[in-house]
């Protein structure tokens, strides 16, 4: 089985369009997983809906150690409404760079580590192995992760995970916890010229934002995540100008850290905003976090210290990934996020990843492959 050209193969993920929603993800995961399947791995497509699917394939195995997992998403976010001057699909090359919706977030580290994994196919049929899991729909709440979870028998085993979220190759020991609430008031509905004979849930929702700018955290900040975050994202309410609203809702976005259950820190929200708001989850995602100084994570830094020039230093990401999801589900084990995307341009207008550290990303991860699985 030849090995695909990391960048080729980026490209050829680029040109499916698998923009969430609706995602369309089952054809990128199929032609992933066709390289994967003529490198020797067992493959396994999971439906999430029509057109879309997530992908676990696995080659190796041994009943002392579970195989090592390497993870990444194949949907990609909207192109917002600013022009592009890359063609967003098209896998363009200029100066180094490779433009398109997703080259950075994440197609790129998917490539990087399917690459990585058809070169060393070979020689893990006999070792602890690797297992590949590309999931949809993570941009919408790791749906397709979480999806994986409730499957029985999907996943199977993991000693340690690899999420290759865009980082810059530098790996991080985990990322933020997410909270979404919707803030809801109620009143009762009159005519605009008369709102004395309504109750306005807007006049309540505009107090309940003033406690929200207030709200602070009980919990002490993490030693590497640092203060959970608290943003007001959406604001909707009223039907017309001329009515009184009886219904009004307030988005509320939670980044959180490992001090403060999710449970306490709904009911400390709910004592802020009083008796005339009703919280109703959105999205419940907790912290995912691996201690520095556990020995693989030390191990790795050994191993990327010279693909980076230096050692890294223990960093975090402020965004959650299907880690969420896929560490409780696999028991735990030690999380890192490692990837050659570029950080600042997930989600932006002209998105691109830079070609030699997709290059440096394979090299990186065959080495973490090499040294979990003994070869």
């Amino acid at each position: 089985m030849p090995v695909p050209d990391p960048i080729a193969l980026t490209q050829a993920l680029l040109r499916f369009d698998t923009i969430n929603p609706p995602g369309a993800e089952e054809p990128c995961a199929r032609h992933a997983g066709a390289l994967l399947e003529a490198a020797g791995f067992h493959t396994r497509y999971h439906g999430f809906g029509t057109g879309r699917a997530s992908l676990v394939a696995t080659l190796g195995g041994d009943p002392d150690l579970p195989p090592i997992c390497f993870t990444g998403h194949l949907d990609v976010v909207p192109l917002g409404a600013r022009a592009w001057t890359h063609d967003p699909f098209a896998g363009e090359l200029a100066d180094g760079r490779l433009y398109g919706r997703g080259s950075s977030d994440m197609k790129c580290g998917v490539a990087a580590f399917v690459t990585a994994a058809v070169a060393l196919a070979p020689r893990l049929a006999r070792s602890p192995g690797v297992t590949i899991v590309l999931t949809a729909g993570e941009e919408t709440g790791c749906e397709g992760a979480f999806d994986l979870v409730r499957t029985p028998g999907a996943l199977g085993r993991a000693g340690a995970i690899i999420v290759a979220e865009p980082t810059g190759n530098h790996p991080l020991v985990g990322h933020k916890g997410a909270l979404w609430l919707h803030a809801c008031t109620s009143g009762v509905t009159a005519h605009g010229s008369t709102p004395h004979l309504g109750d306005n849930a807007v006049c309540k929702a505009a107090r309940a934002i003033s406690r929200l700018e207030a709200f602070r955290f009980a919990a002490p900040p993490h030693p590497v995540m640092g203060a959970a975050t608290l943003n007001v994202g959406t604001v909707r309410g009223g039907l017309n100008i001329n009515s009184v609203p009886d219904h009004a809702v307030i988005g509320v976005d939670m980044r959180t850290v490992p001090t403060q259950a999710h449970g306490e820190l709904r009911a400390d929200l709910a004592r802020a905003l009083g008796p005339d708001t009703r919280l109703d989850t959105v999205l419940d995602l907790a912290p995912v976090y691996t201690d520095p100084e556990a020995e693989w994570v030390q191990r790795v830094f050994d191993l990327m210290t010279p693909h980076l020039g230096e050692r890294p230093r223990p960093r975090i990401d402020t965004a959650f990934t299907d880690a969420a999801a896929l560490t409780p589900a696999f028991g735990g084990p030690p999380t890192l996020i490692l990837g050659p995307g570029e950080m600042l341009l997930a989600h932006q207008t002209d998105e691109y990843c830079v070609v030699e550290r997709v290059r440096t990303a394979v090299a990186a991860f065959t080495d973490i492959m090499r040294d979990w699985c003994g070869l």
